[in-house]
């Protein structure tokens, strides 16, 4: 090397000696003739480097000596600094390359299979298995779409969990959203193991099993210490570590297996300045990226997002400049589960001398919990009922209440339509939404912000009082450089986030081949040697109504759909068993095919179509009396198809004398 280093100084030498001997030369030059009166001289020559004068280019002298003589020598390399260098390079390879951190030697394998939260925001689910157990993480809900009438909440389907039941150890629990506890209690309805979290995510899996007269399944709880190693089952330790996010006690969970250690982020943003001071444990993940980590599973949400999540509690200044300039009641709206955004607009309540009323069974029972564990404290008397605020000075209330996403059934929504029993809308009000859309909520909210504004009441809902609890790209390369896993699975999100988060795993040093885009019942098959895609299991959503908490059935939900769409004929058939004739005229109903005052001239019409229907009715089929019903529905559908280009839910009942 020192040679090949000498050779590069010797090659580019003549390039620098040729400038410094010039130089000189000219200086030289001046020395022997200083005139700084003498004006420049425009015939001179002053191209080539030639001298300028009289003198012919013959006599120019020769320069060779001395570019020789003032070329700089190359620098000396110390032998033991090169060895170093070496030796830092290779310690990079041995501290960025997980390959090998890993037993390599090892034939163990893990499988995991989501069952929900890929393809979607929400519903969150996902089995871990090995050859002998499995443990679940998570068990979300999501929220129908907007063509799924009466369905409240989306469940997963369980049917995989159904095949290997009997493998299943346990379930593992991040943090306490909807969309990672929300369908706890439908699981348990059918089948039970033990429940592993940390306090107040079990406390409000609590909640649910209470209201759904399940207390006894609380028995199943197993609080677990942060930092601290559980081992479910034989298979399986996990480890919690204490995470950021928009609400209060999230985790990231480490699962190590004989195959090696995953890192399951949960959701998470990388908060250093949080309400309660707990910052995310960084140090625990660093610790694990350090040992080496088989495969990484890390929120995709905000993977868009270029810009740093903000802090939670950057929202308390927005929050005080409002408040300082409301001068009638205030009404804040925000999720409910985020408990340092209500815990800090009622700190700013407080400071501005506000009683404070808390409205909505979802925020009541949030922050009773939080209080009732001691992770945020009041005192009592700050609070008033619904029904006291009608008493009170409108400059001495702060109501804290649900509705942020414009649900028809939430307390907001219902006073800015003036049905709520206790609050109405004034024009001194000051409605303060905190949170930002849903996609999908949208038109909700705008409508329900009309109701609002229509009342008189002035709406904020500026960008500075609310921020993500997700990560952003920064944050989610700051997460893959700690943890720095052999493998990278994003999760959580819509397809589009997840592709996006991918190049971010490859900007981050994990190859493209080590990357997997999984949808939801695809089952990931990872090893110390590799990472593949084994099979596809079955998977979708089961529909729930909320006021009763029972499912409704597939039918049931395309029937809706169908009326919704296309609308719906009944009707009443006579026929004589004897000759196949009708005895009287169809009695036709219909809704939402044609209008009222028509009816009559499409009862007319479906007359003419039975008639002809029975007239070529075949042999033995009026004995039958659903194959009847089936051949009359077909062929109404398909002449209501030919002349409306609908396809109507058909009721069709036929008397048979």
């Amino acid at each position: 090397m020192a040679e090949e280093n000498s050779g590069v100084a010797e090659k580019t030498a003549p390039n620098t000696a040729v400038p410094l001997s010039d130089n000189k030369q000219n200086s030289n030059n001046n020395n022997r003739r200083p005139n700084n009166n003498r004006k420049p001289n425009p015939n001179q020559n002053r191209g080539n480097g030639e001298k300028t004068g009289n003198k012919p280019a013959g006599n120019k002298p020769n320069n060779n000596k001395n570019r020789n003589r003032h070329r700089r020598q190359p620098t000396p390399v110390d032998e033991n600094l090169r060895a170093f260098v070496t030796k830092n390079q290779e310690a990079h390879k041995q501290r960025l390359n997980p390959h090998y951190k890993l037993d390599l030697n090892s034939t163990a394998k893990v499988r995991i299979t989501p069952l929900g939260g890929l393809g979607e925001i929400g519903g969150n689910i996902a089995v871990f298995e090995t050859d002998k157990e499995a443990i679940l993480v998570d068990v979300g809900m999501s929220f129908p779409d907007e063509d799924m009438h009466g369905v409240d909440i989306l469940v997963p389907d369980f049917t995989y969990l159904r095949e290997i039941k009997h493998k299943i150890v346990g379930v593992v629990i991040t943090h306490a959203h909807e969309d990672h506890i929300g369908a706890m209690p439908y699981l348990y309805k059918e089948m039970q193991f033990p429940i592993f979290g940390t306090s107040l995510p079990l406390a409000m899996i609590g909640n649910k099993f209470d209201e759904h007269h399940m207390k006894e399944y609380r028995k199943y709880f197993n609080p677990i210490e942060k930092r601290q190693m559980i081992k479910i089952g034989n298979d399986f330790q996990v480890e919690w570590m204490h995470m950021t996010h928009s609400i209060i006690d999230s985790s990231s969970i480490a699962i190590t297996t004989d195959a090696g250690t995953i890192i399951h982020t949960g959701d998470f943003k990388i908060d250093y300045t949080p309400v309660d001071g707990y910052t995310a444990d960084l140090h625990r993940l660093a610790y694990y990226g350090d040992k080496g980590v088989l495969c990484l599973m890390s929120d995709s949400t905000n993977s868009y997002n270029t810009v740093p999540t903000g802090s939670e509690l950057s929202v308390g200044p927005a929050l005080d400049r409002v408040f300082s300039r409301a001068e009638g009641r205030i009404l804040l709206s925000t999720f409910s589960s985020n408990i340092h955004r209500v815990q800090q607009a009622i700190q700013y309540g407080i400071k501005y001398g506000r009683k404070v009323c808390v409205i909505g069974r979802s925020m009541e029972r949030n922050i009773e919990i939080a209080m009732q564990y001691d992770y945020v404290r009041f005192p009592k008397n700050i609070f008033i009922d619904a029904d006291e605020v009608a008493r009170m000075n409108d400059k001495e209330v702060l109501i804290v209440t649900t509705g942020s996403q414009g649900e028809a059934n939430s307390a907001l929504f219902r006073m800015s339509i003036g049905e709520h029993r206790h609050i109405k809308i004034k024009p001194t009000d000051l409605i303060v939404l905190s949170s930002r859309a849903i996609p999908g909520n949208e038109g909700s909210i705008s409508g329900m912000l009309n109701h609002l504004q229509r009342a008189g009441a002035k709406v904020t809902h500026d960008k500075d009082i609310h921020v993500s609890g997700h990560a952003s790209m920064e944050e989610q390369k700051l997460m893959l450089r700690l943890v720095n896993p052999k493998f990278f699975l994003p999760i959580h999100g819509e397809y589009n986030h997840v592709t996006k988060h991918k190049e971010t795993g490859m900007m981050c040093g994990v190859p493209e081949r080590n990357i997997l885009l999984m949808t939801d019942g695809e089952q990931i098959e990872v090893a110390p040697k590799y990472m593949r895609k084994v099979k596809t299991v079955k998977t979708g959503k089961t529909y729930i109504d909320n006021q009763n908490n029972h499912q409704i059935e597939d039918d049931i939900v395309l029937d809706r759909q169908k009326l919704a769409t296309d609308g719906i004929v009944m009707m009443v058939v006579e026929v004589s068993e004897q000759n196949s004739k009708m005895l009287d005229k169809p009695k036709v109903t219909t809704f939402g095919i044609v209008a009222d005052k028509q009816d009559k001239a499409f009862a007319k019409e479906m007359e003419d179509v039975l008639e002809i229907f029975l007239t070529n009715i075949k042999p033995g089929l009026i004995e039958n009396s659903r194959a009847l019903e089936n051949d009359l529905r077909q062929v109404v559908r398909k002449h209501i198809f030919r002349k409306m280009k609908k396809y109507p839910l058909i009721v069709p009942h036929v008397l048979v004398h």
